[in-house]
């Protein structure tokens, strides 16, 4: 796991995934009050694990692996 990457925290972006449709890295950051940095490696780990996906809608969004 990446240095800083929980499980505690890959279960609150997963929550938080749950509670929206689609979300950028920001919004996630601001809505579960952890530093951006943090959050982008937590959810490249998420990808990695096949748990949530990107979608690209002239940008780029994360949502729950459907």
């Amino acid at each position: 796991m990446t240095e800083g990457v929980t499980e505690e925290l890959k279960d609150r972006i997963l929550k938080y995934l749950g509670t929206v449709s689609k979300a950028k890295n920001r919004d996630v950051s601001r809505a579960i009050e952890v530093d951006k940095a943090l959050v982008d490696k937590t959810i490249s780990e998420l990808a990695k694990e096949d748990r949530i996906e990107y979608i690209y809608l002239g940008t780029s969004y994360i949502r729950l692996k459907q």
